[in-house]
């Protein structure tokens, strides 16, 4: 009877202690920050714009795999100091993980799996599997921070393009209307998922098609251009497509698909051009020599050894301080925000005048908005209070946002940062400019200014990385980092930052005494709290 006879997979004995140890710390390392590597993929599969990181794995292992032949030839060295570079990379998940800042862990744990493989084998195979390696950090669902940009851009093109074509369009912000209907750019027209897969099957290619590092640098930077450029040019497309057709086409479903038909053709396009420059590989995939360099290092597994428990050393007592310092600042959060009263006052509570704003604020503790003032004069207040960070309520946070790409009323025109003269309030600001809602009797759209920034532990900043680091540090303090992100809006006449300015230089004093009232625990008679 005739059986099917498997390959066997020969290991040179002086890597079977070493890559069973790697196997080791590799477990030791997922299993300790578990939690991280769950909310890697729980985005992946939630996101359309990191779906491609689902083979990010598989592609890097057969990349390693390729490689077998040549890595049987290679020494092995470990490098027990690499547990150095893994202890700073533990320590910079704890730091983030500590005010919920995904991309810091997610960097930090696919680090710590890739530091392992020079701790454990040593630098020759790292320097062999530097792509590969490399290759995974592919997997960290990183980039969405440049959608804004691509949809400004997008829009700025789309708007030149069509009146270059005679075609005649007005624009407010990232919406136009032209003869023949309305477009706007959403966050799926940024083009950030054309890129992001681009960025990773471009590389790929270039990794497997040429050996000079000009031409692989030559292709990355085309495998980035462009699908920023192609993405440009759909959206254009798709716009004349349903401007010429009366919108029977390129509207709807057919709208993504057209989109991702273009990009495919593109790629390919890019694919098939840059074949053309391919250069042969190197044939470092033969047998392995029985008189190969892997067994010239007789102390390879002591000194794996040796790493093992460092490795344990750096990474257990960095979960354990993680542990330790998870509820060091959690505090009973107050359900109720109760802002200053202002009567008797210029800035006393009035009746509505203002166009409603409604930011979208994720997971705040509590909301509290009031209009201030009267008649021209008025301005409106909001305040979204944050406790204890966790992943779905957290003060910083790119999901929080002032008005969606999509809204119907509200047009984004423009942002910025604006410097205060006053010394009473914060010195810098968050400024964005809107159009609001048409009034229902038609008319000009009035334009809204609005200023923003974080309040936490009394301490004021419009920076996002300032902000994210005061909580690490308040949290390293055993402190409660709860702290507010503070809006103040007004329409916008030429005066609108007179008004804003005054408005805060006036009642802040106020504003932040209810904050810190927010933030120190109430105290009952028998002085327990």
């Amino acid at each position: 009877m005739n059986t099917l006879a498997l390959p066997s997979i020969a290991v040179p004995p002086p890597w079977r202690r070493p890559l069973l140890l790697l196997l080791a710390v590799l477990v030791l390392v997922l299993a300790a920050y578990w939690p991280t590597a769950a909310t890697m993929v729980g985005i992946w599969y939630r996101s359309d714009n990191f779906a491609h990181a689902f083979v990010v794995p598989p592609i890097a292992l057969w990349l390693i795999w390729r490689r077998r032949a040549a890595l049987a030839r290679l020494p092995v060295r470990p490098q027990p100091a690499v547990a150095l570079g893994m202890l700073l990379l533990a320590l910079a998940w704890a730091l983030g993980d500590l005010v919920a800042v995904n991309v810091v862990t997610q960097f930090a744990l696919v680090g710590m799996l890739v530091a392992a493989v020079p701790a454990t084998l040593g630098w020759p195979v790292t320097r062999e599997l530097a792509f590969p390696l490399a290759f995974l950090f592919f997997a960290v669902p990183f980039g969405e921070f440049m959608t804004p940009w691509l949809m400004q851009y997008t829009a700025d093109f789309a708007v030149a393009a069509l009146r270059a074509s005679g075609v005649p369009v007005y624009r407010e912000g990232l919406k136009f209307v032209i003869p023949t209907g309305h477009w706007s750019v959403v966050e799926e027209c940024s083009g950030i998922r054309y890129l992001m897969a681009s960025a990773m099957v471009g590389s790929l290619f270039a990794y497997l098609n040429y050996r000079s590092w000009w031409r692989r640098a030559a292709f990355m930077v085309a495998a980035l251009a462009m699908p920023v450029l192609a993405n440009w040019v759909r959206a254009y497309l798709i716009v004349m497509l349903g401007h010429l057709s009366g919108n029977k086409l390129a509207a709807g479903v057919d709208h993504i698909l057209y989109g991702w038909l273009f990009f495919g053709i593109v790629i390919m396009t890019m694919f098939f051009v840059g074949a053309r420059w391919a250069e042969d590989q190197d044939p470092s995939d033969g047998p392995a020599s029985p008189n190969g360099r892997s067994g010239d290092d007789a102390t390879a597994g002591r000194w794996a050894s040796g790493f093992a428990v460092a490795a344990l050393a750096c990474l257990l007592p960095v979960a354990a301080l993680r542990a330790g310092l998870g509820d060091a600042g959690a505090t009973a959060s107050p359900t109720v925000l109760r802002l200053p009263d202002l009567a008797g006052t210029r800035w006393a509570e009035a009746s509505p005048s203002l166009p409603e704003l409604v930011p979208k604020f994720v997971g705040a503790q509590a909301l509290a908005t009031r209009l201030h003032g009267q008649g021209a004069d008025q301005v409106g207040l909001q305040v979204a209070w944050y406790g204890p960070q966790r992943e779905d309520a957290k003060l910083v946070s790119s999901v929080n946002v002032l008005v969606r790409a999509n809204d119907p009323d509200w047009n984004l025109m423009g942002t910025g940062r604006h410097t205060r003269a006053a010394r009473v309030g914060p010195q810098a600001v968050r400024e964005t400019h809107l159009l609001g809602p048409a009034p229902q009797a038609g008319g000009v759209r009035p334009p809204v200014l609005v200023w923003q920034f974080y309040w936490i532990d009394g301490r004021l900043t419009a920076s996002d990385l300032e902000a994210k680091l005061l909580q690490a540090w308040l949290r390293l303090r055993g402190h409660s980092e709860a702290g507010a992100l503070v809006l103040v809006y007004a329409l916008d006449r030429g005066d609108g930052v007179a008004r804003l300015d005054g408005f805060l230089t006036e009642t802040f004093p106020a504003l932040d005494a209810a904050l810190r009232a927010m933030r120190t625990p109430a105290v009952t008679p028998g002085g327990q709290n």
